[in-house]
């Protein structure tokens, strides 16, 4: 039996939260070999080695990591952070399968933002939706469009350019951009 096999076996069923407090213990016997392993490969990812299996054997849910991900666009300091947090909610949409994709943007997870945020968001969960020929989530059509237009460059000559070429699903939301989900510019 591998050490994944045990690990697997012992955390059947066992959900974790960064809220939830950790009062119980876990003690599994592994080999030297093994331990020095885990030991390796938990330093090559920056965690100790708890974290490590835990990460592992409990991986994060597609929704909680869409929520994680909405929870840094909501508290982005400034422009460069907001564009990284938009970048990775990208990644994230456009790595989602057909069966994680109701799980993980299925519900609201925009409360906590901005108007402009929030209908970045929707724009992009619309768009990846589109893209995957997947249902688009009814929480999207609740995030009213910007009542003035966001265009993604402030140079004048750039808006008629991006009037035409932005994205309809953009476009309607008020948002003018130059790419879409699963695009890099």
């Amino acid at each position: 039996m591998s050490i994944r096999d045990v690990l697997t076996a012992a955390c059947r069923g066992l959900r974790l939260s960064g809220a939830v407090a950790k009062t119980s213990q876990l003690q599994i016997r592994i080999s030297t070999a093994d331990k020095r392993a885990l030991r390796a490969a938990a330093q090559q990812a920056g965690l100790d080695l708890s974290s490590y299996v835990l990460a592992r054997a409990l991986p994060t849910s597609p929704r909680s990591q869409f929520e994680a991900l909405v929870e840094q666009l909501a508290h982005a300091r400034d422009e460069s952070e907001r564009r990284l947090s938009l970048a990775e909610l990208n990644d994230f949409l456009s790595s989602l399968t057909a069966a994680e994709w109701e799980p993980a943007v299925g519900a609201s997870a925009g409360s906590i933002l901005t108007p402009f945020a929030a209908n970045y968001l929707a724009a992009m969960v619309e768009s990846a939706a589109h893209q995957k020929s997947l249902p688009t989530p009814e929480w999207t059509t609740q995030v009213p469009a910007l009542a003035r237009p966001w265009f993604a460059s402030q140079l004048r000559s750039l808006r008629l350019y991006l009037l035409l070429e932005s994205p309809p699903i953009f476009r309607r939301r008020n948002l003018f951009i130059d790419a879409s989900i699963g695009a890099r510019v």
